[in-house]
């Protein structure tokens, strides 16, 4: 269950908080509407609750906070606006990776795939994918982990009835399976219709925490929306009987040949129709609105309303002096008898029903109070609520109101037999499998290959034309680096896959759900310079390898030879690669943004590279002159294997002007990443 306690957002300077002191309770078993208005502070609360926006308060989740669990994607599963991913990526292959993120078996996005009807989409790009597919692909990612909880913010916007009706049914089918679901919405009808518990917000505070049955009772009308082309007539031989008989009825004329009645049934109005003689079109039951922000009707509509009732007055007292609106008032007695004898005869109308009906029956059904035994269920007019002890439980589903058991058809128990069945989750040594993870990440889309593609090209390339001219010394002629550019095209690749191993992690987040856009976590950090090592080595080796072909075949075996000093050139080479590829990383993870990473990158020779000269040339009393061998005399004298020449080789390389400053910029942008991260977590 969901426990939160005081929910409170920062001020906004002058204006007063998006959410005031909000507290509430989602329990197992149950679907619960968070109701407001647009700008009440729904989605501000859910983000309090999730901790992604700063305030005061406390959201416990079965107990704990969410800070405190160690796999916040195996408890939560969250939906705030479109579904976060890459566009390119495929649907099977964005849920594989959240598989690998969140530690279970690859298989598991079938199964979802499979129990949501979304197999015919697998092989669909996210970005080509309809409103109501991408809010069933995000329903998906959400149940990839078997999370306990879902949390959706506004589910069913700018989706079709039938859409909407598909979503709210796989949330119905979690909470019947023992979970907790909490959705946010602006539409009454939608709260009363789909969920077991509404809680009212307006103006960020709590005005209303009730059942759904008590909010349709008391916050919605039910009505009845008649078609006629007599419908004046009609409205007023209505208006009659309502006054002959001492009950309470209103009629509002909508339109030319519309009418609304408040207070009466289908079956009362068709039968008055019948008995006068009068055509009817439409008979239907509705659900009218008098939730949170129903007043806020435009004024055209307001002044819209006032003509049509000026309208039927008139048109009612030049045929009968009777009244639209009933104000007699019935006798107490009489009208508590009338009332249960309506609602009765409503509630009988309700179960002879067919389960498969229309909307508008489901909306009327769940409106009416459950007074009366129903066929196959228990006899009690009030079941027991759950007992505070209940709530205790985690895994326990508390029963529901029997007004709520009713819409429970066999379609919906179908569907929910027809389920996976909940996986039970290994314990990992992390909240994520972070090389996993990385590895499909990169390998999801086509970017990283069309970039390989493009610096093979562009190396070879260079080379012939460099070989062509003349006067570039061999080892830059292999590397494809002429002296006017600051970096060679492979070390600019590997800088620029290595930003955007973390760019398109906060341009298109996969891991959303976990404490903000994306964690920050050494796993992962390590998982990201892991890969781009790897992916920047191969990428080197490559490039020297295209290169010396292309040589070899377009001028011969002279220029294709390797030189003599190849370990040492190897080691710098792959050592300024594998470096831009961490400075990418690093950089993209600190500002958010694939562009400061490449600019990182760029950064390093052309910035921090003469400032490091400047530096270590500049006049100075002491020299540091000979300093790798020194540290090789102390330190390397009982390396097995003769390891010390590697060593002594990395430290000749650190002490270059190059390394040095690529050597001091990673430092910089580690220490900055470790910095922001315990900030996150400060806070």
């Amino acid at each position: 269950m969901i426990q939160a306690f005081g929910l409170t957002s920062n001020p906004r300077k002058e204006l007063p908080p998006a959410v005031d002191d909000v507290s509430f309770e989602a329990r197992a078993g149950r679907v619960t509407a968070l109701l407001g208005a647009p700008g009440a502070g729904k989605t501000t609360a859910l983000r309090l609750m999730l901790e992604l926006q700063h305030g005061r308060g406390l959201t416990y989740f079965r107990g704990r906070p969410l800070h405190r669990i160690a796999h916040p994607s195996r408890e939560v599963g969250v939906l705030l606006g479109d579904v976060p991913g890459h566009p390119a990526r495929t649907v099977r292959g964005h849920l594989r990776m959240l598989c690998a993120a969140a530690g279970v078996p690859v298989g598991r996005a079938d199964e979802v795939l499979e129990s949501l009807g979304l197999v015919s989409l697998r092989d669909e790009r996210l970005g080509t994918l309809s409103r109501g597919m991408d809010r069933r692909l995000g329903l998906a990612c959400a149940l990839v982990p078997d999370p306990h909880t879902l949390v959706f913010d506004d589910p069913a916007a700018a989706l079709s009835a039938g859409e909407a009706r598909g979503l709210h049914g796989a949330l119905r089918t979690h909470a019947a399976q023992g979970g907790t679901v909490l959705f946010s919405t602006a539409d009454p009808k939608e709260a009363a219709r789909t969920a077991d518990h509404v809680v009212t917000l307006e103006r960020g505070r709590v005005v209303a925490d009730q059942e759904a049955a008590d909010f349709s009772r008391t916050r919605l009308r039910s009505r009845v929306a008649v078609r006629s082309p007599h419908a004046v007539r009609l409205g007023a031989l209505l208006v009659k009987e309502a006054r002959t008989a001492r009950r309470s009825v209103e009629v509002v004329c909508e339109g030319g040949n519309r009418l609304a009645v408040y207070g009466s049934t289908c079956a009362d109005i068709g039968e008055a129709a019948f008995r006068h003689g009068i055509l009817v079109h439409q008979l239907a039951d509705e659900i009218g609105d008098m939730g949170p922000g129903a007043d806020a009707v435009p004024a055209a509509r307001q002044q819209q309303a006032a003509q049509r009732r000026q309208t039927l007055s008139e048109t009612q007292k030049s045929q009968e002096p009777s009244k639209t609106h009933i104000t007699d008032a019935p006798e107490p007695q009489a009208a508590r008898k009338s009332q249960e004898a309506q609602e009765h005869q409503e509630h009988q109308e309700h179960q002879e029903s067919p389960d498969a009906a229309g909307g508008d029956r489901a909306r009327i059904s769940r409106a009416a109070p459950a007074t009366h035994p129903s066929p196959g269920l228990p006899s009690t007019a009030n079941p027991p609520l759950p007992s505070p002890d209940d709530s205790v439980t985690a895994d326990a589903a508390p029963r529901r109101p029997l007004g709520a058991l009713v819409l429970n058809t066999a379609k919906a128990r179908a569907a929910a037999s027809t389920l996976p069945p909940p996986i039970s989750v290994r314990s990992a040594p992390s909240p994520l499998r972070p090389l996993r993870y990385e590895v499909r990440r990169a390998t999801g889309v086509r970017t990283g290959f069309v970039t390989g593609a493009v610096v093979l090209v562009v190396s070879a390339v260079t080379a012939v034309v460099l070989a062509r001219i003349g006067h570039t010394p061999h080892p830059r002629l292999l590397a494809a680096w002429p002296r006017e550019l600051p970096l060679p095209p492979a070390a600019l690749g590997a800088g620029l896959l290595g930003a955007l191993a973390f760019g398109d992690e906060f341009r298109h987040p996969a891991l959303a759900a976990d404490r903000g856009t994306v964690p920050r976590r050494m796993g992962l950090l390590s998982a990201k310079l892991v890969c781009s090592a790897a992916v920047a080595l191969l990428l080197a080796a490559l490039t020297v390898g295209c290169n010396v072909e292309v040589l070899r075949l377009v001028f011969g075996q002279e220029l294709a030879e390797l030189p003599a000093d190849l370990p040492a050139l190897s080691a710098g080479w792959l050592g300024l690669v594998v470096g831009c590829a961490w400075s990418g990383v690093l950089a993209a993870g600190v500002f958010r943004s694939t562009t400061a990473g490449l600019a990182a990158v760029v950064a390093v020779p052309v910035v921090v590279v003469p400032l490091v000269q400047k530096v270590w040339e500049g006049p100075s009393v002491r020299t540091a002159a000979g300093f790798p061998m020194r540290v090789r005399e102390v330190l390397l004298t009982q390396w097995p294997f003769g390891g010390e020449r590697y060593v002594a080789e990395v430290l000749r390389l650190v002490a270059q002007p190059v390394g040095g400053a690529m050597t001091l910029s990673l430092t910089a942008l580690l220490c900055a990443y470790l910095l922001t991260t315990l900030r996150s977590r400060v806070r």
